[in-house]
């Protein structure tokens, strides 16, 4: 078996009703043969939308066969006993030129008993905002269900969320059960457990881009929402040229690569795979006898096997850095 190496991938893009055209100027995508472009899935192992590599004697073969054939070796033996042969995250870019529905997304248990899928738990990263471009997230103040629903019915709901003015660089923790929406003018990177289901709460009254209403999940929410308030912003600190922890979950930990000078890591300790995603920059990637080229709107994921990486920027370089820490 040959050895394994770091992976590059072709993304998946979509268009979306609210999607942006920013992908390609910002992040390199091409997305010419599309309207808009509101997702780039850059690593996916959801059934319908598997990754696919494109460097290397693996190019063309997809996310779920090279776990069917390294798998510890490719996900790290604590996150494949865990979780199998399923890939347990999903790494996307998003723009947006509209506002996203309002939406709640269930945790592990109810979406494993209605859907047979994970819960939804999230990070955003601010890549690029507009002027005046918000998030919304949770409430402004503790309610409970008879209000929410009030509102809902009303259509003010937005009077008791909590809105965010951000700007590049800010992030933002999203735990299942919150509601939730992006504002237009934003592209940010989002790193989330692997699930994509999605009670929509209000759509803004328009239509889909085949011109019908979309349908809106009131009971469902209903029953996930997490009614109290809480800051969902990460206030992190900004120390250049080491790592710097966003956040850490069972589910993932996310931290933050801003350097200019050479970086060596080790993760011999990780027992997880590890992703990157270059928001900023570039930098040349050396590991094992390896050597890739990293440019900004670029993610690749090392297989656990691989402990040790040195990242060279070429003036200077940001990535998000994400694997699976040990449960102890």
């Amino acid at each position: 078996m040959h050895t394994l190496y770091p992976l590059k991938f072709e993304p998946i893009l979509k268009e979306k009703v609210w999607g942006g055209k920013r992908m390609s100027a910002l992040l390199g995508k091409n997305i010419d043969h599309l309207p808009n472009c509101g997702e780039a899935w850059e690593i996916s192992g959801l059934a319908g939308n598997v990754s696919k590599v494109r460097n290397g004697f693996l190019s063309g073969n997809d996310l779920s066969e090279l776990i069917e054939v390294y798998m510890g070796d490719l996900l790290g033996e604590n996150v494949f006993e865990m979780h199998g042969h399923s890939f347990p995250l999903l790494f996307k870019f998003l723009d947006t030129d509209d506002d996203l529905s309002i939406q709640v997304h269930p945790g592990d248990g109810i979406a494993m008993k209605r859907h047979g899928s994970r819960g939804k738990e999230e990070l955003w990263y601010v890549v690029h905002a507009e002027p005046s471009a918000e998030l919304i997230i949770g409430f402004k103040e503790n309610i409970d269900e008879e209000i929410y629903l009030k509102h809902l019915q009303n259509n003010t709901l937005k009077k008791i969320l909590r809105t965010y003015r951000v700007q590049a660089g800010d992030a933002f923790h999203i735990p299942a059960g919150q509601v939730h929406t992006i504002g237009k003018g934003l592209t940010l990177c989002e790193i989330q457990q692997s699930s994509d289901i999605t009670f929509r709460i209000f759509d803004w009254n328009r239509p889909d881009t085949d011109g019908k209403s979309r349908k809106l999940h009131t009971e469902e929410a209903a029953e996930v929402i997490e009614y109290k308030a809480r800051e969902h912003k990460i206030n992190y600190p900004h120390k250049p040229n080491e790592p710097v922890e966003l956040i850490k979950t069972p589910n993932f930990t996310t931290r933050l690569l801003s350097f200019q000078k050479k970086l060596e890591l080790d993760y011999f300790l990780v027992d997880s795979f590890v992703v990157y995603m270059v928001v900023e920059g570039s930098c040349i990637l050396n590991c094992s006898g390896f050597s890739d080229k990293l440019t900004t709107g670029e993610s690749l994921l090392i297989p656990a096997e691989i402990n040790s990486v040195t990242l060279v920027p070429d003036h200077s370089c940001k990535l998000l850095e994400t694997y699976i820490s040990r449960q102890i």
